[in-house]
């Protein structure tokens, strides 16, 4: 083999590992996950099992179920509405109750079992759609989401006028007209637990 052939040879070589290297499939790329997303505060509400735990007073420490008219009973403390109210807010209106009879006390509320109050961190949709529903919330749920499953619009719906009411009183303006019609997602906001997706019926 002559030189010349042997240099057409190796340039070929180097070619063919060159394309080789260039044609490798890249590992794929790690899948982005939906951000979870939590109710800021747990409520308690009917059917709720609390532990209440009184430091050093073992006498006045009780295991409570909430009852349906919201409210529980505490040895010495007395009944206790805590329907829709924070465990540690529970924990302050014990406090307050027990000073009368203890120095200091300590209390600490924990939910030990929940009963009913999934209910409060449902999805509402409520107005001009097919089939107005209370929605289990689920991580990831958006504005369309939901109206999809409440049957989409009654033919009297305004979803221009769309609002989100949330708990902390915020309220959100929504574009589903937008949404629904080309595609705008701009204002198809991921919902938060509790929220109420409001659509309201067109002014003739």
């Amino acid at each position: 083999m002559d030189e010349q052939m042997r240099s057409a040879l190796m340039a070929l070589l180097g070619l063919s590992m060159v394309w080789g290297c260039s044609s490798t499939t890249a590992p794929p790329s790690e899948p982005v996950l939906p951000e979870e997303q939590y109710i800021d505060e747990y409520l308690i509400g009917i059917g709720d099992t609390l532990q209440v735990d009184v430091y050093q007073q073992p006498d006045l420490s009780a295991v409570v179920a909430v009852r349906p008219d919201g409210k529980i009973t505490v040895p010495v403390a007395g009944e206790i509405f805590v329907g829709s109210r924070s465990p540690e807010a529970v924990s302050e209106l014990i406090v307050q109750r027990l000073s009368e009879y203890v120095r200091s006390p300590i209390v600490t509320v924990t939910v030990a079992g929940m009963g009913s109050s999934e209910y409060l961190s449902r999805i509402r949709v409520t107005g001009a759609v097919n089939q107005p529903t209370s929605q289990p919330y689920r991580t990831g749920m958006t504005v369309l989401d939901v109206v999809l499953e409440a049957g989409g619009l009654s033919d009297f719906a305004a979803p221009s006028r769309t609002v989100i009411y949330r708990k902390s009183g915020e309220r959100l303006k929504v574009r589903l007209d937008r949404i629904l019609r080309s595609g705008d997602m701009s204002t198809n906001y991921p919902l938060r637990a509790g929220d109420v997706v409001t659509v309201p019926e067109r002014i003739f």
